[in-house]
């Protein structure tokens, strides 16, 4: 079995040349965009809720490896989740990469996601990596503003 390192590569590189979810739902009735200066990452979040459950979520943008990636897996994740558990799950995601959590810590309730951890070590990926999550809580507020990471 590779060590995380070489995991945490494959599903990375995976999810950035082929993302999952990488388009502009018709029937979306939420959506924000989201901006890292640091990187140049863009990103537009699209999620279609009703009855208080993420129906369907998308995104499109460019961005760097992580930034993709992390999108691509933020979507894959929460579809189908109830507004609280989406809230849940940003929370733990967002602890994981800015260390809040030991490293060490239970990770199973993230599924894939906790190939994350490892962003904690280089803070300015940390950006990267919680740029979807930032946008899709925007949008799932309704905020109009651009969320930058700056």
């Amino acid at each position: 079995m590779p060590d995380l390192r070489e995991l945490y590569q494959e599903v990375i590189l995976d999810h950035h040349t082929r993302p999952r979810n990488c388009r502009r739902p018709d029937d979306a009735n939420k959506h924000a965009d989201g901006f890292n200066p640091l990187c140049g990452d863009k990103v537009t979040v699209y999620a279609r809720v009703e009855d208080g459950v993420v129906r369907d979520i998308a995104f499109q943008g460019t961005g760097c490896a992580i930034s993709t990636a992390s999108a691509s897996m933020m979507t894959e994740t929460l579809k189908g989740k109830s507004m609280a558990e989406v809230l849940e799950i940003f929370n733990r995601f967002h602890e994981l990469v800015t260390g809040k959590t030991p490293a060490d810590s239970d990770t199973s309730g993230l599924g894939k996601l906790a190939v994350f951890a490892g962003v904690r070590e280089y803070p300015v990926r940390v950006k990267c990596a919680t740029l979807a999550w930032h946008t899709m809580r925007a949008a799932l507020e309704g905020s109009q503003e651009t969320v930058a990471t700056e």
